[in-house]
């Protein structure tokens, strides 16, 4: 995948930022020490603690075992690390972790039980909400690939964009009834549509720095978006 070859290519070159989410390979000394240095269930010191794969119980007692602290969202939700993302599949992965880690299904349990799937359930929601959105998608993964974009900055905008971004706000200011706000929905929809088949090109060329600047203009129209939905509120 591209996101495993720059991760290669960066950490060659000492670039690779430490912190970031995902696992590196192992080579078979390093996977045996990491074997014989496992973390064992906190219940019953049995090995298999950690979590592999879906093994979210301990394979002794069927304890639940803590949220693996190294595994990033696309692995949990069992996507590829891509931003295409098949979303019906997204949505099945979600429904089957609930089942299987829910809150719910932990009232009998005891007490470190329940906090580990209060955390589960959380860490599953955040991931299917991240995932879930090509905004959101786009901006998770190239935080795993080291590039973030800070709340709040243009990431120097030309200003033929900006001057559309200030007509479509102008637009739906003045805009009134239902039939306008239907318009300004399907401008900014359209646009939204647009950016993220020009984000998805530019991941599949590797090329961040078009990625990066694509997701900070969906950041905009978001805010518009965000704006038409408050308008459309009675009152």
């Amino acid at each position: 995948m591209w996101c495993g070859r720059t991760r290669a290519l960066l950490r060659m070159s000492g670039l690779w930022p430490t912190g970031v989410l995902g696992r590196r390979p192992l080579n078979c000394s390093a996977a045996s020490l990491a074997g014989s240095n496992s973390p064992r269930c906190w219940n019953c010191g049995g090995l298999g603690g950690p979590l592999r794969g879906d093994r979210f119980f301990c394979p002794q007692c069927r304890a639940l075992q803590p949220p693996d602290p190294t595994r990033d969202y696309f692995s949990l939700m069992d996507c590829n690390r891509s931003f295409r993302v098949d979303t019906a599949k997204l949505q099945r992965r979600y429904q089957q972790l609930q089942r299987l880690i829910h809150p719910d299904f932990f009232s009998q349990r005891s007490q470190t039980e329940k906090d580990f799937s209060e955390k589960h359930s959380t860490l599953v929601n955040d991931a299917y909400k991240t995932l879930l959105a090509p905004l959101s998608r786009g901006l998770y993964l190239l935080k795993l690939c080291g590039v973030e974009i800070p709340e709040g900055t243009d990431y120097e905008m030309d200003s033929q964009f900006l001057m559309e971004i200030m007509e479509i706000n102008e637009k739906l200011a003045e805009a009134q009834g239902e039939t306008a706000m239907k318009e300004m929905e399907s401008i900014v929809r359209a646009k939204q549509k647009e950016l993220t088949d020009n984000v998805s090109r530019a991941f599949e060329r590797d090329d961040f720095e078009k990625a990066k600047e694509l997701l900070t203009k969906m950041r905009y129209f978001s805010n518009v978006e965000e704006k038409i939905k408050l308008k459309k509120i009675p009152l």
